[in-house]
């Protein structure tokens, strides 16, 4: 696709790159140790994802929020204009094959957040999960150089997984409600509980469920860097041990995550990528 702006390229990645280090919470600290090209390069993705959920999450009617994102959509096959991100995402995908089905299935993700706010099974969830989270490490493995769809997917799922742990509060607040229906009757919460930030031992034993499934899919996508090159392999360790941290924290913190979601300071994030540095 071509790129014909008044905007040039590299102020377009530069913009991204500032969007990313300023929302990303993670995400920004597994890139800084890539390549420069393939750093901006997941830079335009993560802010291509960033306005996904911009739109999915705020303030409109969702009848406008459908509307602008089915524009961007749209916007993936159309000259970017003056648009920082869309400027950043199409020179990136002139260098690199990042598959536009995974750049709409973040879309599709979005709309989905609009028409759904429960689940009813683990297995409706994790076409959630594979739709917002599995198609960012579709993308994102056409950056680092791999073909291995199967285990990033399984990483992107636990990413997403961790987040909607971490994320309760938020989401509720959203008017959305992640955990699978089933499990939450399983383990006698109620949404209820929910609205009033019980963390009770009900509580507790439902989200030590939902640690320990995230966990195994973390496992199971750390196998992704079996087929990255040294550095690709230490941008997306530093992303799953970033995540790991936070779930230990929410962990340790008996899943009481009604106070805020928990924070890694950028001192604990530094460490972290010192320690996969001298792997």
């Amino acid at each position: 696709m071509s790129v014909d702006t008044t905007m040039s390229v590299d102020a377009a990645y530069g913009e991204v790159q500032r969007l990313t280090r300023r929302r990303a919470r993670n995400f920004a600290y597994g890139i800084m140790v890539l390549p420069r090209e393939k750093r901006r390069a997941i830079a335009a993705i993560y802010a291509f994802a960033r306005r996904v959920d911009d739109i999915a999450d705020g303030d409109l009617p969702s009848v406008e929020k459908r509307a602008q994102l089915e524009e961007l959509r749209a916007a993936l096959d159309a000259p970017p204009g003056n648009d920082p991100m869309l400027i950043a995402l199409g020179d990136a995908r002139t260098r690199f094959p990042i598959a536009e089905s995974a750049l709409q299935a973040l879309v599709d993700g979005g709309v989905q957040d609009l028409d759904q706010t429960r689940y009813a099974t683990f297995d409706e969830l994790r076409g959630y999960c594979e739709k917002v989270a599995g198609a960012v490490g579709h993308a994102c493995i056409a950056v680092y150089g791999s073909d291995d769809l199967m285990r990033a997917e399984a990483l992107g799922v636990a990413l997403q997984l961790i987040n909607i742990m971490r994320d309760v509060r938020e989401d509720w607040e959203l008017g959305r409600v992640y955990i699978p229906q089933d499990e939450l009757a399983s383990f006698g919460v109620a949404e209820y509980d929910i609205a009033e930030h019980r963390a009770n031992d009900a509580w507790r034993a439902l989200m030590a469920f939902q640690a320990a499934r995230a966990r195994a899919y973390l496992e199971d996508g750390r196998r992704l860097l079996d087929s990255l090159d040294g550095r690709s392999a230490l941008c997306v360790a530093t992303f799953a041990d970033l995540y790991e941290a936070t779930l230990d924290r929410i962990d340790s913190a008996g899943f009481d995550v009604f106070a805020g979601p928990p924070r890694l300071s950028p001192l604990t994030k530094l460490r972290i990528v010192g320690k996969g540095l001298r792997r």
